[in-house]
């Protein structure tokens, strides 16, 4: 399997799989207003990357938008179980997404809380630092090559603090690209792998496809460091990115 773009997409995964604490994204949803034991800075101080909301809503409207790896709903802090506010989030996040849930004595979550994990207070920070690393996504579930990682669980692709959940198509052709950095990647080699066609007489849905793909990975698409064109030729990939003089225009990808 080695030499082909599956075999090489293989390879690149055990050695680009090691993932820092860095690179996870964590949505902390807390009121913090009311007096209870703060986290919040330890976890970052250990690397974490902590997007902090102060209420339900404010946190749906972030998940329309981001994928995070991990939800943490400090329920003790609103004084409530939390049953309403977890119920609000996974009607608006992928089922996969792990939810832990901070309760205190006094609100109990209910038994039929949509939530992964409950901790009830008091615990230490040791305790909520183990409870996290077990839920959040095993270091293999992302794939990086430069400044590209993909986690193709759940079709999320991040690159410089860019976000953006794929479609399908759009991710195996970014697979693809990911598998043969630095080459050449011919028109009909694109179709064959994501369309499973040898098909070459109109090349306007390849465009279309690269030029969504640019919209998730480019600072300007208009002028592309990702996804280079040849033109007449096909593409080639730049993992870290590169300069391009002349400005591309996404259609004409």
């Amino acid at each position: 399997m080695a030499g082909t773009p599956h075999g090489d997409f293989l390879l690149f995964r055990v050695a680009m799989a090691a993932k820092r604490k860095t690179d996870y994204q964590i949505l902390w949803i807390e009121n913090r207003r009311v007096r209870v034991p703060e986290f919040v800075p330890a976890l970052r101080k250990r690397g974490y990357d902590l997007h902090v909301v102060s209420s339900g809503k404010a946190a749906r409207e972030w998940l329309h938008t981001f994928t995070p790896d991990l939800v943490v709903l400090y329920a003790a802090s609103f004084g409530t179980s939390g049953y309403r506010i977890a119920k609000g989030l996974r009607s608006v996040a992928p089922e996969t997404l792990p939810l832990l849930l901070i309760a205190s004595p006094e609100a109990p979550p209910k038994a039929n809380a949509p939530v992964s994990y409950t901790l009830t207070l008091p615990f230490t920070t040791r305790k909520l630092l183990n409870r996290i690393h077990r839920l959040l996504p095993s270091e293999a579930q992302w794939h990086r090559v430069g400044a590209v990682a993909l986690d193709e669980q759940r079709r999320v692709v991040r690159c410089h603090g860019r976000e953006h959940r794929l479609t399908p198509r759009m991710l195996r052709l970014l697979k693809v690209f990911m598998a043969r950095p630095h080459q050449v990647i011919p028109y009909h080699d694109l179709f064959r792998e994501v369309w499973e066609t040898t098909y070459l007489g109109d090349i306007r849905t390849l465009q279309v496809h690269v030029a969504w793909l640019r919209r998730a990975l480019e600072d300007d698409p208009r002028r592309p460091r990702f996804l280079e064109t040849l033109r007449g030729v096909g593409y080639r990939f730049h993992p870290d990115g590169k300069p391009v003089p002349e400005p591309e225009g996404e259609a004409a990808a």
